[in-house]
């Protein structure tokens, strides 16, 4: 049967995400606690879907978000604009001078290398979006009047206060009655659920969403800890994986929730730098799988998984058949840890030309 995915004609958006936006600072070649300088750019889960939509894909995308109205929110506003994304959904929050109401967030990213793996340092306390609460958002507005082909959110926006998951579910329902396809990435931090009752938490949000989502996606730690499915073949350290593993994990997941497509990305992080790449689909009663690049070498691996996401839905919004998709996603996310920051800089020309397996020699 497939998605039924509402007609472009219906719809002002292609894509809405909700989610955090944060201020990533990036030291470069050096670590975070001996850099002296550091470049800004912008970044969060949801929103790196919906601007890789944008910037590689050429859909309308607009994010739901919230910020504090100061310097700081006003340079992620910058940052926005460069990437394309309507900021008509965006939410300003007065700031009170040193944002003891409401902050921006910040996000400190080293990018690892060789036997050192990458490190992020969250400061993200009592942000703006957090303080989201139902209510607030017209989503009937966003869904009915305005339309929206999908809608994606994620469980690090769920994790970022008592009420966002309560957000989330507003806007699922309301997207489901106007018949906007609705998918949701698990993104599993541990150190977003520390201070709440960690995985026990997690799960009990993610099952409550869980059956309001057409598409879910995430890795094999994210199926884990964040809706309590164990992958058969996995480690303890998630550094080694099975794919008939996932196989087994997706077919049991699809049989208590009423996904129409469950996708994961197949991560072996030999290295910080060398990983295993791959990706695995599930829609109709069938497995697709994306070509597995061993050994692929990683510039800056955060966003990656975001990436593989943005790929993944563009192949269905623009009419593929699964095996397209999840090797556009595949191809997108190894794309996009070849640049630094969190979102992707590749083009669908260079997607498609990965998809075929053209080489690495110069474009003159």
């Amino acid at each position: 049967m497939g998605l039924a995915i509402k007609p472009k004609k219906d719809c002002r958006w292609d894509i809405v995400s909700l989610g955090e936006i944060m201020l990533r600072f990036d030291p470069g070649d050096r670590r975070i606690a001996t850099a002296r300088s550091f470049e800004v750019s912008e970044g969060g889960g949801e929103y790196n879907v919906a601007r890789g939509l944008k910037r590689c894909f050429g859909l309308d995308a607009a994010v739901v978000t919230a910020f504090a109205d100061d310097p700081v929110g006003r340079l992620l506003q910058d940052f926005i604009y460069q990437g394309g994304v309507d900021q008509a959904l965006i939410r300003w929050v007065e700031h009170d001078g040193v944002g003891h109401a409401a902050r921006n967030g910040l996000n400190f990213t080293e990018r690892g290398f060789g036997v050192r793996a990458a490190l992020g340092s969250y400061d993200r306390g009592h942000t703006a979006v957090s303080q989201l609460k139902p209510g607030e958002i017209d989503w009937d507005g966003i869904f009915g009047k305005h339309g929206a082909r999908w809608f994606h959110t994620g469980g690090i926006f769920c994790a970022l206060s008592a009420t966002t998951p309560e957000v989330a579910l507003e806007a699922m329902q309301s997207a489901k009655r106007h018949g906007t396809t609705v998918s949701y990435d698990l993104n599993y931090r541990a150190s977003l659920w520390k201070s709440h009752g960690g995985k026990k938490t997690a799960q009990e949000v993610n099952r409550r969403i869980a059956p309001h989502v057409d598409v879910i996606l995430g890795n094999e730690e994210d199926f884990s800890a964040a809706l309590g499915f164990e992958v058969p073949g996995m480690d303890e350290h998630h550094s080694t994986f099975e794919v008939e593993g996932f196989r087994q994990m997706i077919a049991t997941v699809v049989k208590q929730y009423p996904f129409q497509v469950v996708a994961t990305t197949l991560r072996k992080a030999k290295t910080a730098t060398q990983n295993d790449w791959g990706a695995i689909c599930y829609s109709d009663g069938k497995f697709y799988q994306a070509k597995n690049r061993e050994n692929l070498e990683i510039f800056d691996r955060v966003g990656g998984g975001d990436s593989f996401a943005s790929g993944l839905i563009y192949g269905f919004l623009a009419g593929h058949d699964p095996q397209w998709a999840v090797e556009c996603g595949a191809a997108h996310g190894a794309l996009a840890m070849t640049t630094p920051g969190d979102t992707s800089t590749a083009t669908l020309q260079e997607v498609t030309q990965v998809m075929k397996g053209v080489g690495a020699r110069i474009a003159r």
